[in-house]
């Protein structure tokens, strides 16, 4: 998609946006960093993140935490969700999101407006299960 696709985004934040929807998976900040330096997109790392973080606030990009700490960023709308091992960082994307149709009782919302969610489950691999110690 071109960066014009939204003519309500900065310059900056829809160069951000092309960046991400253009790479297969999901990107770290800094991923999205060296991507853009040296091009006429070119931010500093702080403001890649700040701008990830506006983008976050208006539904356009979702933040993914590993157990390293590192965080990754993907377009809200490529609906993906994992399950990643705590023990060696692998991530296995789930083919279908079994969340998808929950609606939330507007009662208990009390003016909360969800604009995207997330889905992730933490445990271990198979490979880091055989690896593991018997009890």
């Amino acid at each position: 998609m071109q960066a014009t696709t939204n003519p309500d985004l900065a310059p900056r934040q829809a160069s951000l946006m092309e960046e991400l929807r253009r790479a297969e998976g999901e990107l770290s900040g800094q991923d999205l960093h060296a991507r853009l330096r040296g091009g006429p997109g070119a931010m500093g790392l702080a403001t890649v993140y700040r701008h990830l973080r506006q983008l976050q606030q208006r539904g356009l990009v979702r933040c993914r935490h590993l157990p390293s700490g590192e965080a990754l960023y993907a377009p809200t709308e490529r609906d993906e969700h994992h399950l990643t091992c705590v023990d060696c960082g692998t991530t296995i994307v789930l083919t279908h999101c079994p969340v998808h149709d929950l609606r939330l009782p507007g009662e208990e919302l009390d003016g909360f407006l969800p604009m995207y969610h997330t889905l992730e489950f933490f445990g271990l691999c198979s490979r880091c299960r055989k690896a593991q110690p018997p009890d």
